[in-house]
């Protein structure tokens, strides 16, 4: 059977290991485990694999993120395999062991690279470390079992539909049951399916058309195909290696970006040569899109430090018509603008299959508490609108709270305003819901999004 990266014998040097042990256990399994720390701590996954990952070669970032990304898409699963192999169930055992199970087990029953004498005893061997020999006892004995029974595996199926939906494709039941409530069970089905999937990377070609980006990713090894919905992006399929290292990437000629987000900066339709606002900018790839024809893009974001990001996307597209600016979108700093975009914060329910954490993260309380602060952002931004100017709301949520909701508030606090669908054409008519913007991940394979167009009117009256 083939090693894993983090197993491989293979050498960078005379009698150097690709992957150096710490304790007798690898870098990327260590790095894993203290990434599962960190999520319980309430880090970001995005943001801790970044850190917990910086020292690791391309490589073992690489085996890294298939094994943490993958676990927490398998979570509900793996545990009720595990729940039934730990007398009195995983509940009574340390947060961190169990971690530690769902990573071993992970590697165990679905990572095909990986020995499963590697998967246990590295497993074992953090155990023992991180607690002790008890508790590596215990490891060993569950995880030896669960390698003696991989083939006759089988977990109960719950009576109840969203408890089966939930343990199959392993999202919280709550969620699940949420759907259920709003679409059928083919297309909740799909939607966790799509998920469960791996975000595909998607570059927006800059200051070149897509020809000219393809023949360069042609001529480095990179594979390409279309992306969906946006016919002037590619799917970067395979062969990209490190990211960095491309010659199109040192030389400014693309940024990463989702369609679904694209098809929000697209349905906004921007006057050419008008000065925008996106008073939620970090990381900046709506920015980047709306300065194609907006004369100015003022970014503006609460956040000093995630304003960082935009400033370094705009010195490497080398974009001179944003300005960043450090501010508050509850209170924005400007006036009489051609046009506002509000990308609220909000849930994420639409990009569950490029954050995993994010669905173990969410609580049926964040409904309740984020949309008065979506309302609140939403009413600013109307406020810096000339008149006859544009105000476009936007999240990556699923949620009709977060979305529908908002735009019937808005409406009717603001019955001098409209709604107004984009000219034909310029979005495909299958994202469009009415004069709405609306993806959905399970019909759309992409993320999910949602965007509203408001026009105020044109005599001056208060917004």
């Amino acid at each position: 059977m083939p090693l894993c990266a983090a197993d491989a014998p293979s050498v960078t040097g005379p009698g150097r290991p690709a992957v150096e042990l710490r304790g007798g256990v690898t870098d990327a399994r260590a790095a894993s485990a203290e990434i599962c720390a960190d999520l319980r701590g309430g880090d970001l996954l995005d943001s801790s694999f970044e850190r917990r990952t910086i020292r690791l070669d391309p490589r073992d970032r690489r085996w890294t993120r298939e094994l943490v990304y993958g676990m927490l898409r398998r979570r509900n699963w793996l545990d009720a395999v595990l729940a039934e192999r730990v007398s009195g169930g995983l509940a009574r055992l340390d947060a961190d062991v169990i971690d530690l199970l769902r990573l071993g087990s992970y590697q165990l029953l679905a990572m095909g690279s990986v020995p499963a004498y590697a998967a246990i005893g590295q497993t074992v061997e953090s155990v023992k470390r991180r607690h002790g020999i008890g508790a590596s006892k215990l490891a060993n004995a569950v995880l030896r079992r669960l390698d003696r029974e991989r083939e006759t595996l089988a977990v109960a199926e719950p009576v109840d539909r969203a408890d089966a939906l939930a343990l199959e494709h392993s999202h919280p039941r709550w969620l699940v049951a949420r759907w259920l409530a709003r679409w059928d069970e083919a297309d909740v089905r799909r939607l966790l399916v799509a998920n469960n999937g791996e975000a595909p990377l998607v570059a927006r070609p800059y200051h070149v058309v897509r020809e000219q980006l393809e023949a360069m990713f042609e001529s480095a090894g990179v594979e390409t195909g279309d992306a969906p919905l946006v016919a002037d992006s590619l799917v970067l399929l395979g062969g990209v290696g490190s990211m960095t290292e491309l010659g199109a990437f040192k030389q400014g000629l693309f940024h990463l970006q989702d369609p679904a987000s694209t098809l929000v900066t697209r349905y906004a339709c921007v006057p050419s040569g008008a000065t925008v606002a996106d008073l939620c900018a970090a990381p900046g790839g709506k920015s980047l899109e709306l300065a194609r024809t907006a004369g100015l893009v003022l970014a503006g974001d609460p956040s000093k430090h995630r304003l960082a990001r935009v400033r370094e996307n705009m010195r490497r597209l080398d974009v001179d018509n944003i300005i960043p600016f450090v501010g508050d979108a509850l209170h924005p700093p400007l006036a009489s603008l051609d046009a506002v975009l509000v990308d609220v914060p909000c849930t994420g329910t639409g990009t569950f299959r490029r954050h995993p954490d994010a669905r173990w993260r969410l609580k049926a309380s964040d409904l309740a508490v984020l949309p008065s602060l979506q309302r609140a952002i939403l009413r600013s931004g109307a406020t810096v609108v000339r008149p006859g100017g544009l105000l476009i709301y936007s999240t990556c949520s699923l949620e009709l709270e977060e979305n529908d909701e908002q735009v019937s508030t808005f409406l009717a606090e603001h019955p001098d305003w409209s709604l107004e669908a984009p000219p034909s054409g310029v979005v495909p008519d299958t994202v469009l819901d009415g004069q709405l913007l609306r993806v959905l991940p399970q019909r759309h394979a992409t993320d999910g999004a949602f965007a509203a167009r408001f026009r105020r009117p044109r005599s001056d009256v208060a917004a």
